[in-house]
């Protein structure tokens, strides 16, 4: 196979390269040029996800107090952060 090389500007150079054949004259594998695409966006997304820890998470947990005492809210009006 004979390939044409051009110039920067796009006018031919004249001269002609040889490519080997078992490489560029294959038929292309659609389901291994799908997983490769896949792989390469499913490594962009990695890193983008979140899960609060512990500290983050507002309201629930352990009980702070027992269930007769301040009526068993785990969100009481005196702490910070509560409603």
């Amino acid at each position: 196979m004979q390939i044409e090389i051009y110039k920067k500007d796009g006018s031919p150079s004249g001269e002609k390269v040889t490519l080997d054949p078992s490489i560029f004259e294959i038929k292309p594998n659609d389901h291994a040029i799908y997983m490769a695409v896949r792989s390469i966006m499913a490594n962009k997304r990695q890193g983008t996800h979140k899960v609060k820890p512990r500290n983050e998470v507002r309201g629930g947990g352990k009980k702070p107090f027992k269930q007769k005492k301040t009526v068993g809210r785990r969100r009481i009006h005196l702490w910070t952060h509560s409603p």
